[in-house]
């Protein structure tokens, strides 16, 4: 096992920096997820971990051993791109050793590792298969079987699940989450999808316009947002973050949008933590949608949105007059400049 550090990495294309000074350390055997909406960095922080894109500034260590300026081929990492990248022509078993027969590995060794790897994702029987023969869930297991076959210390995942539909998804996400974990593998995995960071990361990295917004473990980002930007971007649905201007005609709001000083702020509350009760900020449903296990109403107060998350079927009808409450507890507070959280 080997621990991926990046000591104030920078990549510029054009003078415009994609990636801005960023420092993050990989703990060896453990998967960091790095996330983030289309063009924060996260894409260009992995190409720049492989090697593939070379840094304007910063160091890159894998293992403790300075690969800022190594050839890809001696960073001791294997990759899982988006596109799977498997060879049409070679048969799934062909396409898994491909890496083991450039490096001149011997020929027993290869045939024990391949017995190995298609053992453990299912693919003895469809070894002799052509890409186009398989599923798209059998294609991903076949670019995971590359990359571990090489049995490299450290895996880049560049958005992996991404041309998969929705069950696949969720069934990937297990399986290669129970891989990193059973091999003690050191992973980076690159997602614009939160439900795949939350589940499968032990430490998520959130990135925005290449710079990193907040990182720890999925329940800090998801309980403690540090900005309001975190805040919308972490959970689904995400949270209501209403500021203060466009709710002030309403007293009640008062008290929730003042901090100890007296204040005026953004506050934030997410959609399961609030309740329907006799008192509170009024609303009026404007939407329902039942989604079987939970239903999700869309609120108004006034010219504001407030979505509410209740389980099973909601207890409210479009155009419904109602009080929203939660506690204090739930309440989270951030600057209205800034977006940062206020203490």
């Amino acid at each position: 096992m080997a621990d991926v550090r990046l000591e104030g990495v920078s990549k510029s294309f054009g003078g415009e920096p994609a990636v801005d000074a960023v420092t993050f350390v990989v703990p060896a055997g453990k998967l960091v997820a790095l996330l983030g909406p289309s063009g924060c960095g996260k894409s260009t922080t992995l190409r720049l971990i492989a090697g593939l894109e070379a840094p304007t500034g910063g160091r890159i260590l894998i293992g403790g051993r300075d690969v800022t300026d190594a050839e890809p081929s001696a960073r001791g990492i294997s990759m899982v791109f988006q596109s799977y990248a498997l060879f049409p022509h070679l048969s799934v078993a062909e396409n898994i050793v491909f890496g083991l027969r450039v490096r001149r590995t011997p020929d027993a060794e290869i045939k024990a590792r391949l017995a190995r790897v298609s053992d453990m994702l299912g693919l003895t029987t469809l070894l002799d298969r052509k890409p186009s023969q398989l599923s798209g869930g059998q294609q991903q297991r076949v670019a995971l079987g590359r990359a571990i076959v090489a049995e490299t210390p450290v895996c880049l995942m560049d958005e992996p699940l991404s041309n998969l539909d929705a069950q696949l998804r969720g069934e990937m996400r297990r399986e290669i989450r129970e891989l990193q974990q059973r091999l003690g593998m050191t992973m980076v995995y690159v997602t614009h999808d939160q439900v795949e960071a939350m589940t499968m990361a032990d430490i998520v990295v959130l990135m925005r316009a290449g710079k990193i917004e907040q990182m720890g473990p999925p329940d800090a980002l998801y309980d403690r947002p540090e900005t309001s930007f975190t805040a919308r971007f972490i959970g689904a649905p995400p949270m209501n973050v209403v500021p203060y201007p466009t709710i002030a005609s309403h007293a009640t709001w008062l008290k929730w949008t003042s901090n100890d000083t007296g204040q005026a702020a953004a506050i934030g509350v997410r959609p399961e933590r609030i309740r329907f009760a006799e008192s509170g900020v009024p609303a009026t449903v404007a939407s329902v949608e039942y989604l079987g296990s939970e239903s999700l109403i869309d609120t108004r107060s006034g010219d504001t949105s407030i979505l509410v998350r209740v389980p099973g079927r909601a207890p409210v009808e479009p155009g419904s007059n109602v009080h929203l409450a939660w506690s204090e507890a739930d309440t989270h507070r951030f600057e209205q400049s800034s977006g940062r959280r206020i203490s």
